[in-house]
């Protein structure tokens, strides 16, 4: 991958993991994401643990990182790929239980489509692991009416 510098832009990723030591691969992928060229980690909010939704296997560990990196989004998305593989994972099957999974939720304003990686994250007013979270390094992104409706998902926050 060849990067060259550009002016930071602010971008949000959201963090889980099933399998294993989840919350260590989470606090591992974080440092790794801090350590990513031309990125800074701004915040990343506390571990929190939620049942699977439309996925397999036991609890997940989730967290959102505010980063600002000078790589651009297709960039970024082969990094936190590279971290995710680095961290051992597979692809057997759409929604399967994982070791790690990356995923950009926002890029600065950009909106995309193509078939590497939609922008915003499709699922993200969906799902309470990254909504709340994302409270955390966010909090203008997340309404009221969003957290209502993810209300009846099973999430808590993890001690440190």
């Amino acid at each position: 991958m060849t990067t060259t510098a550009r002016e930071p832009v602010s971008a949000y990723v959201a963090l889980g993991a099933n399998l294993g030591d989840a919350a260590l691969a989470v606090r591992h992928a974080l440092q790794a994401i801090a350590a990513l060229p031309h990125t800074q980690m701004q915040q990343a909010s506390p571990l929190l643990s939620s049942a699977p939704v439309d996925a397999d296997g036991p609890v997940y560990v989730n967290a959102v990182a505010h980063i600002h990196t000078g790589l651009n989004a297709i960039e970024l998305l082969q990094a936190l790929q590279n971290i995710e593989n680095a961290a051992g994972r597979t692809r057997d099957h759409h929604h399967a239980a994982r070791t790690l999974d990356l995923d950009v939720l926002f890029y600065g304003e950009a909106q995309m489509q193509s078939t590497f990686l939609t922008l915003p994250h499709p699922r993200w007013q969906e799902r309470a692991f990254v909504l709340l979270p994302l409270q955390v390094v966010c909090p203008n992104k997340v309404t009221p009416q969003m957290l209502q409706a993810v209300a009846g998902q099973a999430v808590a926050w993890l001690s440190s």
